[in-house]
């Protein structure tokens, strides 16, 4: 099976006497309250879905990522991890001891092992890592709204947030398990923020063509205003496997994850976590994790020429439509028929009559797909 990224898959999920003892140690640390989007980036830290991180970068590492898209090590590493204070929180610790982390709640979540603590520029940050400092780019409008000062630091996570979708939920520990239960050698993954339209299934399908296994991994967590909702994704995916694709060449289980929007780093890092998982291939389509028009078309894919020592292969799949002509999904490749032809598969058009409760037409999206959709009555981010 692949290797995990940096060759040794993370576990810091204490369990038992480790476990006890940071519970009795918890209530005399100073705590830090976190959101959910930083629980998700612990939890996939500690179970080694971030491998080979094991905690949030520190400068060296921090600075390496911004300017070469690599760990200080040299390890290939785009999208920052990292924990952010205020500064009179961060002049109320100390480096060199341990901070609780604890959800909204109160419940105590991890161990961090204080390191050090720095400062960064907003907006050279989002410049590098989306390519622009436009506040009205999702992903910039995070780093913007960020606190001064960053803390890195390894974590040990004392216990996994219950959630409503923890029965899609796998590690990486458990799909390498599940991989080769299957005898899977190779294993395509698929990211997606949006319920499955007949173009997925295409690429996804041409794709399993040449593996022994597809793995959709569904992000779920915080997405911008229009996007699906999770259980709207989570709910067409399991309605659309269930009726066209073969079980036992198919495997679901989700991304617990925030989308950045970063487009061609993010398709990198987005990579990086299917080989964690244990696939040896990823499906990089147009426009792969980009948001509006910060990006070019195929930028996402492009990017993979810099990176030949990913350990993961790329399967670029540029255009695709439906052929009237053809009766069937083709690419540039394969159909002689004019554009006139075509239908396209337009995210847009098929959101569109979904939320006026018509169903998009069968060359476009299953009808069972599309009726599972309709059944909720807000399907999409406000």
């Amino acid at each position: 099976m692949i290797q995990p990224h940096g060759g040794k898959l993370v576990d810091r999920v204490l369990k038992g006497k480790d476990k006890a003892r940071a519970l009795d140690q918890a209530p005399s640390l100073p705590r830090l309250v976190i959101d959910a989007e930083l629980v998700s980036d612990i939890e996939n830290i500690a179970t080694g879905v971030y491998s080979p991180l094991e905690g949030f970068l520190g400068a060296a590492d921090f600075r390496a990522v911004l300017e070469g898209s690599r760990l200080a090590s040299d390890l290939a590493w785009t999208i920052p991890i990292v924990l952010d204070v205020d500064k009179a929180t961060a002049d109320g610790l100390k480096t060199g001891t341990e901070v609780l982390l604890a959800a909204e709640d109160g419940r105590p979540l991890a161990i961090l092992h204080l390191r050090e603590k720095y400062g960064f520029d907003k907006g050279e940050t989002a410049e590098k890592v989306f390519g622009t400092r436009d506040p009205a780019h999702p992903g910039v409008a995070k780093v913007l709204a960020m606190k001064d000062v960053l803390l890195g630091g390894s974590v040990d996570l004392i216990e996994i947030t219950p959630t409503p979708f923890d029965r899609w939920k796998l590690s990486p520990k458990e799909t390498r398990v599940l991989f080769e239960a299957k005898g899977w050698r190779t294993v395509v993954g698929f990211q997606t923020r949006n319920t499955p339209h007949i173009g997925h299934e295409y690429v996804q399908k041409a794709a399993l063509t040449f593996t022994d296994g597809l793995f959709i991994n569904p992000v779920i967590g915080r997405k911008k205003k229009g996007d699906f909702k999770d259980e709207v994704i989570l709910a067409s995916y399991e309605e659309a496997i269930r009726l066209y694709y073969l079980k036992d060449r198919t495997a679901m289980a989700i991304l617990q994850m925030e989308m950045r929007y970063a487009g061609p780093r993010e398709a990198i890092h987005h990579a990086i976590l299917r080989k964690n998982f244990g696939c040896t291939h990823i499906i990089i389509g147009r426009d792969h994790a980009g948001v509006g028009a910060y990006y070019p078309p195929f930028a996402a894919q492009d990017i993979f020429d810099e990176f030949p020592d990913l350990g993961i292969v790329p399967m670029f799949f540029r255009s695709f439509s439906h052929c009237k002509k053809c009766g069937s999904v083709v690419n540039e490749k394969i159909c002689p028929h004019p554009p006139s032809d075509h239908i396209q598969f337009s995210g847009t058009k098929i959101r569109d009559l979904l939320v006026k409760g018509e169903c998009p037409p069968a060359e476009l999206m299953r009808p069972e797909v599309a009726r599972v959709i309709m059944a909720f009555k807000e399907p999409f981010n406000e």
